[in-house]
Protein backbone atom coordinates (compact mmCIF):
# COMPACT_ATOMS: atom_id res chain seq x y z
CA UNK A 1 0.00 0.00 0.00
CA UNK A 2 1.51 3.41 -1.06
CA UNK A 3 1.30 5.32 2.27
CA UNK A 4 1.52 8.86 3.10
CA UNK A 5 1.08 10.60 6.49
CA UNK A 6 -0.01 14.55 6.09
CA UNK A 7 -0.13 16.88 9.19
CA UNK A 8 -3.48 17.94 9.79
CA UNK A 9 -4.33 21.75 10.42
CA UNK A 10 -7.34 23.77 11.31
CA UNK A 11 -8.51 23.51 7.57
CA UNK A 12 -9.12 19.74 8.31
CA UNK A 13 -11.17 20.55 11.41
CA UNK A 14 -14.54 18.78 10.17
CA UNK A 15 -12.25 16.07 9.02
CA UNK A 16 -10.55 15.49 12.40
CA UNK A 17 -14.09 15.63 13.81
CA UNK A 18 -15.51 13.13 11.74
CA UNK A 19 -12.51 10.67 12.48
CA UNK A 20 -12.60 11.83 15.95
CA UNK A 21 -16.50 10.52 16.42
CA UNK A 22 -15.64 7.00 14.52
CA UNK A 23 -12.83 6.74 17.15
CA UNK A 24 -14.90 7.54 20.18
CA UNK A 25 -17.88 5.32 19.01
CA UNK A 26 -15.64 2.56 18.52
CA UNK A 27 -13.87 2.87 21.55
CA UNK A 28 -16.27 3.15 23.75
CA UNK A 29 -19.04 1.83 22.09
CA UNK A 30 -21.55 4.13 21.56
CA UNK A 31 -24.62 3.37 19.38
CA UNK A 32 -24.88 5.00 16.45
CA UNK A 33 -27.99 6.81 16.97
CA UNK A 34 -27.12 8.44 20.00
CA UNK A 35 -26.76 11.98 20.21
CA UNK A 36 -23.03 13.04 20.73
CA UNK A 37 -23.22 16.92 19.64
CA UNK A 38 -22.11 18.28 22.98
CA UNK A 39 -19.00 16.00 23.15
CA UNK A 40 -18.55 16.62 19.52
CA UNK A 41 -18.15 20.82 19.98
CA UNK A 42 -16.10 19.94 22.41
CA UNK A 43 -13.48 18.20 20.48
CA UNK A 44 -13.74 20.96 18.17
CA UNK A 45 -13.42 23.78 20.45
CA UNK A 46 -10.29 21.52 21.99
CA UNK A 47 -8.48 20.91 17.96
CA UNK A 48 -9.53 25.15 17.50
CA UNK A 49 -7.60 25.90 20.34
CA UNK A 50 -5.03 23.22 20.50
CA UNK A 51 -3.58 22.95 16.62
CA UNK A 52 -3.16 26.63 16.96
CA UNK A 53 -0.99 26.87 20.33
CA UNK A 54 0.92 23.67 19.05
CA UNK A 55 -0.48 21.80 21.98
CA UNK A 56 -1.89 18.72 19.81
CA UNK A 57 -0.72 17.46 16.86
CA UNK A 58 -3.03 15.70 14.75
CA UNK A 59 -2.20 13.92 11.32
CA UNK A 60 -4.29 11.40 8.67
CA UNK A 61 -2.70 8.34 7.47
CA UNK A 62 -3.32 8.38 3.31
CA UNK A 63 -3.82 5.96 0.62
CA UNK A 64 -3.77 7.74 -2.08
CA UNK A 65 -6.19 10.49 -1.84
CA UNK A 66 -8.22 8.34 0.38
CA UNK A 67 -7.87 8.99 4.40
CA UNK A 68 -7.52 5.75 5.87
CA UNK A 69 -6.30 6.02 9.45
CA UNK A 70 -5.63 8.66 11.85
CA UNK A 71 -3.76 9.79 14.94
CA UNK A 72 -2.79 12.32 17.55
CA UNK A 73 -0.50 13.91 20.46
CA UNK A 74 -1.22 15.90 22.98
CA UNK A 75 1.96 17.59 23.97
CA UNK A 76 2.00 18.71 27.89
CA UNK A 77 4.78 19.21 30.70
CA UNK A 78 5.23 17.27 34.15
CA UNK A 79 7.44 18.23 37.03
CA UNK A 80 10.57 17.11 35.66
CA UNK A 81 11.76 13.82 37.14
CA UNK A 82 15.12 11.35 37.10
CA UNK A 83 13.20 10.09 34.06
CA UNK A 84 12.26 12.94 32.30
CA UNK A 85 14.66 16.15 33.17
CA UNK A 86 12.76 18.48 30.91
CA UNK A 87 9.13 17.54 32.09
CA UNK A 88 7.88 17.71 28.27
CA UNK A 89 5.41 14.28 27.39
CA UNK A 90 3.48 13.26 24.58
CA UNK A 91 0.36 11.13 25.31
CA UNK A 92 -0.81 9.67 22.07
CA UNK A 93 -4.45 9.21 21.69
CA UNK A 94 -6.83 8.58 18.44
CA UNK A 95 -4.54 6.32 16.70
CA UNK A 96 -7.41 4.58 14.65
CA UNK A 97 -7.44 2.18 11.04
CA UNK A 98 -9.81 1.53 9.08
CA UNK A 99 -11.12 -2.03 9.92
CA UNK A 100 -10.93 -3.42 6.44
CA UNK A 101 -6.76 -2.29 6.74
CA UNK A 102 -5.70 -3.14 10.06
CA UNK A 103 -2.88 -4.98 10.14
CA UNK A 104 -1.46 -3.19 6.96
CA UNK A 105 1.00 -1.15 8.78
CA UNK A 106 -1.46 1.92 8.54
CA UNK A 107 -1.37 2.38 12.52
CA UNK A 108 2.67 1.83 12.95
CA UNK A 109 3.01 4.27 10.50
CA UNK A 110 1.04 6.76 12.77
CA UNK A 111 2.45 6.00 15.72
CA UNK A 112 6.00 6.22 14.11
CA UNK A 113 5.36 9.41 12.85
CA UNK A 114 3.59 10.98 15.55
CA UNK A 115 6.53 9.45 18.22
CA UNK A 116 8.51 11.33 15.72
CA UNK A 117 6.87 14.91 16.37
CA UNK A 118 7.07 14.51 19.85
CA UNK A 119 10.72 13.83 19.81
CA UNK A 120 11.44 16.79 18.05
CA UNK A 121 9.40 18.57 20.45
CA UNK A 122 11.42 17.68 23.04
CA UNK A 123 9.44 14.80 25.09
CA UNK A 124 11.09 12.59 26.79
CA UNK A 125 8.02 10.56 27.86
CA UNK A 126 5.24 9.23 25.08
CA UNK A 127 2.18 8.13 26.95
CA UNK A 128 -0.74 6.11 25.56
CA UNK A 129 -3.95 3.81 26.29
CA UNK A 130 -4.06 1.08 24.23
CA UNK A 131 -6.88 -1.65 23.20
CA UNK A 132 -5.36 -5.72 24.26
CA UNK A 133 -5.88 -5.67 20.34
CA UNK A 134 -2.99 -3.12 19.99
CA UNK A 135 -0.57 -4.19 22.61
CA UNK A 136 1.39 -5.97 19.97
CA UNK A 137 1.78 -3.24 18.04
CA UNK A 138 2.78 -0.65 20.34
CA UNK A 139 4.79 -3.43 22.17
CA UNK A 140 7.21 -3.79 18.79
CA UNK A 141 7.41 0.09 18.73
CA UNK A 142 9.13 0.28 22.13
CA UNK A 143 6.21 0.76 24.35
CA UNK A 144 6.34 -1.03 27.67
CA UNK A 145 3.79 -1.26 30.64
CA UNK A 146 3.53 1.13 32.80
CA UNK A 147 3.17 -0.17 35.98
CA UNK A 148 1.66 1.51 39.13
CA UNK A 149 -1.16 3.52 38.01
CA UNK A 150 -4.41 4.14 39.00
CA UNK A 151 -6.90 6.23 37.14
CA UNK A 152 -9.28 7.65 40.17
CA UNK A 153 -13.18 6.99 39.73
CA UNK A 154 -15.04 10.33 39.14
CA UNK A 155 -18.36 8.64 40.29
CA UNK A 156 -16.75 7.96 43.84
Amino acid sequence: MDLTIRKADRSDLEELIRWREVVLREVFSIPAGEDRTELLAANRAYYQTALETGEHIACFACAGEKIVGCGGVCLYREMPSPDNSSGKCGYLMNIYTLPTLRQQGVGKAVVQWLVQEAKRWGAEKIYLEASEQAYPLYRSLGFQDMKGYLKYNMSC
